[in-house]
């Protein structure tokens, strides 16, 4: 791809930013199973009596240990009843946006009740929900798969009401971004339309809002509050690496304790989706930078991490935050540089640093997993200040960054498979805690 960009290109790829780039309520995994119950609840026509859940290996991963916005419950049984009894179908991702206390007393109630049961079940697909809902003589049953909202299938009472062929792991952004590299990434966001892109300042919006919230109360492990107190004892110094680390983990941290606010989302994760913005706000706004400096970063920075997790599964062994955070470190060496060369060999230094962290579903421990990845990213921003790398002769980094990239991916795609199965294995297998 050259500066010259044909508009087709140009519009397939503000067309991907914007719809893998949305406001999301909760983690997505169990967030896509409240979808889908919500979804059958509108067919059913009535309160479900009794709820049937099934989700692929990968989605029970990532929903087990998770709390789910607006309930202070932990799970996917807790996603299934409240999608079905107050989820808004029409809202996507922002499922549970409307949910009343009242609705959370009747999902807890169906809980405690033992009226809801979610099990693994062996898909092609890496991501899979679906949720059967029974009331009296009247049974509906709605499947989600491939992305977090792509209805496929509605059956009531034996009649398919809707149905859609969906490919295991078709995914148009493979072709879009097999077709270019890093640098036509960098360049395509030095050279769009500023107002074009201007749709992204929204992630600063809403990721800011819920890193505040992140510090103004105890969610999850608090790990923002933490550090930040260990300024006030002298324990940690008020530095800009500091900031950047408090202030994303802060969000992270109000996102996986159930905060009742949207994450600004990134290829389906609310999490890489902050890990992508927030060291970029954090540096603009230290470096006092124009709007149009923090909305370019800001694209650069969600553009770059799509076009890096594009080469990875829906889900897998490897944590996304740290390939989101490659894409924020991409939007911080701009801001500090505006050279690509200090972005490849920032993101050169990640790969070398952080491509053994596994994914072991989503939970409130995954904001110690984006402290990490952020942390790693602007430490390799600033050797890439002092011309230093990790380089082509070392590990699995090569000489091209796109090549290194590719390298990481293939690890994930392949190579981490049985990792993920054994990982899905011990989760499963877990006493609970009495």
């Amino acid at each position: 791809m050259n500066n010259n960009y044909d508009i087709t290109a140009e519009e397939i790829i503000l067309n991907t930013v914007k719809k893998e780039v949305v406001p999301a309520l909760g983690c997505t995994e169990p967030i896509s199973l409240a979808l889908a119950a919500a979804v059958a609840r509108r067919h059913l026509g009535a309160l479900p009596e009794r709820i049937e859940a099934k989700v692929s290996p990968n989605l029970m991963k990532n929903g087990m240990g998770v709390t789910v916005p607006g309930t202070g419950t932990l799970g996917l049984n807790m996603a299934a009843a409240i999608g079905a009894i107050g989820g808004d179908p029409d809202a996507g991702l922002e499922v549970l946006k409307a949910i009343t206390p009242a609705q959370v007393e009747q999902a807890q109630a169906m809980l405690q009740a033992n009226k809801v049961n979610v099990s693994i079940f062996e898909t092609e697909h890496i991501l899979y929900s679906e949720a059967c809902l029974f009331h009296g003589e009247d049974q509906v049953c709605v499947r989600i798969a491939a992305h977090h909202t792509n209805v496929i299938y509605i059956e009531k009472n034996g009649k398919v009401l809707f149905s859609q062929p969906c490919a295991v792991e078709a995914d148009s952004l493979n072709e879009i971004f097999n077709a270019i590299s890093a640098k036509d990434i960098f360049d395509f966001s030095m050279n769009v339309d500023l107002a074009k892109i201007a749709f992204i300042a929204e992630a600063e919006k809403l990721n800011s809002a819920l890193s505040q919230e992140g510090l103004s109360k105890d969610y999850g492990l608090h790990i923002g509050r933490t550090l930040r107190s260990q300024i006030a004892r002298g324990l940690l110094s008020d530095d800009l690496m500091n900031r950047i680390i408090i202030e994303t983990t802060a969000a992270s941290d109000a996102r996986m304790g159930g905060a009742n606010l949207p994450a600004m989302s990134n290829s389906g994760s609310g999490n890489q989706g902050i890990a992508a913005t927030m060291p970029v706000v954090v540096v603009a706004r230290h470096l006092k930078a124009s709007e149009e400096q923090l909305i370019r970063a800001l694209f650069l920075s969600h553009l770059m991490a799509i076009y890096i997790h594009s080469k990875l599964p829906k889900l897998s062994a490897l944590c996304a935050a740290t390939t989101a955070a490659m894409g924020s470190s991409a939007g911080v060496a701009w801001l500090l540089t505006g050279e690509f060369d200090t972005v490849s060999m920032a993101i050169s230094s990640m790969i070398g640093d952080i491509s053994g962290i596994i994914c072991d579903g989503a939970a409130n421990s995954c904001a110690m997993k984006v402290s990490t990845s952020v942390s790693s990213g602007y430490k390799s921003v600033l050797m890439a200040l002092d011309n230093t790398q990790v380089t082509g002769n070392e590990g699995i980094v090569e000489h091209s960054i796109d090549r290194s990239i590719a390298n990481l991916c293939n690890i994930a795609s392949r190579s981490m498979q049985y990792t993920d199965k054994q990982v899905i294995e011990i989760m499963v297998s877990k006493p609970k805690n009495l």
